[in-house]
């Protein structure tokens, strides 16, 4: 009988500390690990060049300060993102104009009213849409300035659920159903741009 009651309970315990091992194996939240799109110098694979902005590979970020055609340049994945949460490290100088651009309706045609665009536009004539806000979707009441140093903007889209974090602080959280899905672009309009790191975790 003892022997019995040994195997039963060793048995039990090997269920246990594999289910311990298969849920510290499992993500925090969500439904998926971070995938680094860009890194440094590395992940320009993952995206397609759209517009005439000059993207180079400058001490080790990826960088545009000019643009050979008319209007904005971009960097576009090459996938689709539907509910995500991404985190992208970028620099600008005080002038310029750039936004992370999502859920965006044509990969080919980007625009602050085709995709959600959280916007980096310290200089904007309408501060109410610049950096830290959704530009048409959620105004923002002081916004903070991104130019000349590092940032972090972490931003979350989950069904119609938009947050929006910058260097931790949250500027706006707003609720919109126009784009469901959709790539995801680094804009450069103005001024110097850089992208250091870009990641990405789907929920």
């Amino acid at each position: 009988m003892k022997r019995v009651t040994i195997f039963v309970c060793s048995g039990l315990l090997a269920v246990v500390l594999s289910a311990c091992e298969s849920m510290q194996s499992m993500p925090l939240f969500g439904k998926g690990d971070w995938v680094t799109l860009l890194d440094g110098p590395n992940g320009l694979e993952n995206w397609n060049r759209v517009g005439g902005a000059n993207w180079a590979v400058v001490d080790g970020v990826v960088q545009a300060d000019r643009n050979t055609q008319k209007g904005s340049g971009f960097l576009v994945t090459k996938n689709s993102y539907k509910d995500f949460v991404i985190r992208v490290e970028f620099w600008v100088s005080d002038n310029a104009n750039s936004g992370i651009y999502m859920r965006c309706a044509d990969a080919n045609v980007l625009t602050d009213k085709s995709c959600y665009e959280a916007n980096i536009f310290d200089q904007r004539p309408d501060p109410s849409y610049g950096t830290g806000a959704i530009v048409h979707i959620a105004k923002i009441a002081n916004m903070p300035k991104a130019g000349g140093k590092w940032n972090v903007y972490e931003i979350t889209a989950r069904g119609p659920k938009l947050t929006v974090v910058l260097n931790g602080n949250r500027t706006v959280e707003a609720e919109d159903s126009k784009f469901a899905a959709g790539p995801i672009g680094l804009q450069w309009a103005a001024g110097t741009v850089k992208f250091r790191k870009v990641q990405i975790r789907p929920l």
